[in-house]
């Protein structure tokens, strides 16, 4: 199996799980309702999100598809121009892709995104989210993991150079 299609099993993992949570969360929670599952720590809630993160760029739905669809456009092109990606670029690309494709189909369907995971921790109650920003977070997050790992093999090569 090649790098390209790993990436893209992981995408549309992610945008399934994503879709799926969330066709749940509908059914079963109605809008602005919370579901404590551990007091004063953890709810489950069915919020609309008509913005970005932490609600940035609040009812600016057009511009946020269109962001989602060029950023989507730019990764699979670079994807396609690459054969073979390191293990954790195909598994961080993958994430991005699926959590950006999962937020982008709420934005079309419900003009914003379903959030549904409240965290409060010392009295700070944390943005509500979903699994689509976790995978983004996480897939950056693993994706500048790997960019300083690449760095680190090219610098030690370079240093072996040096020696020889």
């Amino acid at each position: 199996m090649n790098s390209r299609e790993n990436i893209y099993k992981i995408t549309s993992i992610i945008l399934m799980l994503d879709q799926f949570i969330k066709i749940i969360i509908n059914r079963y929670i109605s809008l602005g309702s919370s579901v404590p599952v551990i007091p004063n720590f953890f709810s489950i809630m069915n919020l609309k999100n008509t913005g970005a993160a932490f609600s940035i760029l609040e009812d600016s739905t057009v511009l946020l598809v269109i962001i989602s669809v060029i950023v989507i456009v730019l990764l699979d092109r670079s994807i396609k121009k690459i054969s073979k990606f390191e293990v954790l670029e195909e598994i961080s690309l993958g994430l991005i892709m699926g959590g950006i494709f999962g937020n982008l189909i709420d934005r079309i369907i419900h003009h914003g995104v379903i959030d549904y995971l409240s965290f409060k921790i010392f009295g700070y109650s944390f943005p509500v989210f979903n699994l689509a920003d976790m995978a983004i977070v996480i897939g950056v997050g693993l994706y500048l993991i790997e960019i300083i790992k690449d760095k680190q093999r090219i610098r030690s090569k370079y240093n072996e150079q040096r020696r020889i």
